[in-house]
């Protein structure tokens, strides 16, 4: 590594870390005082408090990775621009993205770092979290209530009174089976159902079955102690996943989602087949912001770095309602998944490479007259 590549990388680093840390400070500070009260009166020990936030900083992170980057860019380039030192780098032949380079490559490994954090753990935070708020004593769920659950390709429904997600044993079941005119065929009810992944057979327990003919009058019914069913193609993930909320699943929780739920209606499978082209696509924004930053965070006077600072904090918060209008189409299966979830950092990744070209080559890109500022000049 070049000299020069230390010396920016000491100066963006310095300012990188100073940012994380600000903001993690300053949202535990309001955490702890929304929720102190919470932990108090229900006298949350210290361990659970630390797990709490220990699962919290995951999504923290991805969050407020991109913001970090950005404000880093632009002090560390504005500062290198207002000593001159931007001026003496190209003096001496060194171009813009080579002198940027270092600190590409930085928000490169920073899109890595949470593309990782994002696959599976920030999900999973926001989940733990709310779950953890409603039941403070206790990390682990009680169980969920009356879950239904409506197999269109077997014609089939579901109704559970309680069960614990990841769990293979549900309580209080009733399955109705149907025929292909939607006609009652079967009833089952039983005081539990258990799954057995290893021969993907379901017993049901105590179960009462009750046979029923085309005009709906019962033929037969029978008490058993227990049955085993092994033709039916229901998980307890399937089961569990009929009412799950798609920025709770990870990555390949929403890739079997799609997978088991395939029959579902197109615009009930829409969020998760967005979140999860999205899961994807979020933490290349790092690397968008670098590119819009990089540039606009380069000046040679001081009213024209003060626009260029104010231009890119707008096109990254114009960036961020984009995505989320974008985010919204999708859910809705208004667009595809692929473009609601890719198309804002293409849009501004593109107009981040314009800018840059606009920098490497000495020329003024169009600006925002934001403080009444005339004609630029070219330099």
């Amino acid at each position: 590594m070049r000299l020069l590549d230390r010396y920016i990388l000491r100066h963006f680093l310095l300012a990188f870390f100073y940012c994380i840390a600000a903001f993690i400070s300053i949202w535990f500070i309001f955490d702890i005082s929304d929720n102190i009260s919470t932990f108090l009166d229900d006298r949350v020990s210290r361990g659970l408090i630390a797990k709490y936030y220990l699962t919290q900083a995951p999504q923290i992170l991805v969050i407020l990775l991109p913001v970090a980057l950005l404000l880093a860019l632009l002090f560390c380039l504005g500062r290198l621009s207002r000593s001159n030192e931007i001026v003496s780098m190209l003096a001496a032949g060194v171009s813009v993205p080579r002198a940027i380079a270092p600190l590409l490559l930085v928000a490169l490994i920073t899109t890595g770092l949470s593309t990782a954090l994002n696959y599976s753990l920030a999900p999973h935070a926001d989940y733990a979290r709310k779950k953890l708020l409603e039941d403070p004593k206790s990390p682990r769920q009680k169980g969920l209530l009356a879950q239904i659950f409506r197999n269109r390709t077997d014609n089939r429904t579901w109704f559970i009174q309680q069960f614990k997600p990841g769990e293979n044993e549900f309580r209080t079941v009733h399955i109705v089976q149907q025929d292909a005119n939607d006609n009652i065929v079967t009833n089952y009810i039983a005081t539990s159902a258990l799954y057995h992944p290893e021969t993907s057979a379901w017993e049901l327990k105590e179960v009462k079955v009750v046979h029923y003919d085309e005009t709906g009058n019962i033929t037969k019914s029978d008490v058993l102690g227990s049955i085993t069913l092994t033709d039916w193609s229901e998980t307890p993930f399937r089961l569990s996943s009929a009412n799950v909320r798609a920025e709770y699943l990870s990555v390949p929780e929403l890739r079997d989602y799609l997978k088991f739920n395939s029959d579902f209606p197109e615009t009930l499978l829409a969020p998760f087949a967005t979140h999860l082209k999205y899961r994807m696509a979020l933490p290349w924004t790092c690397l968008v912001i670098a590119f819009i930053a990089a540039p606009l965070g380069i000046g040679y006077s001081r009213r024209g770095l003060l626009s260029s600072v104010a231009t890119a904090i707008i096109l990254v918060f114009s960036m961020n309602f984009v995505t989320h209008l974008f985010l919204a189409l999708g859910e809705g299966a208004r667009i595809p998944a692929w473009t609601a979830a890719w198309m804002p950092n293409i849009l501004f990744g593109a107009l981040g490479l314009a800018l840059l070209y606009y920098r490497a080559t000495n020329r003024e890109p169009p600006r925002l007259n934001l403080f009444g500022e005339g004609r630029m000049i070219a330099r």
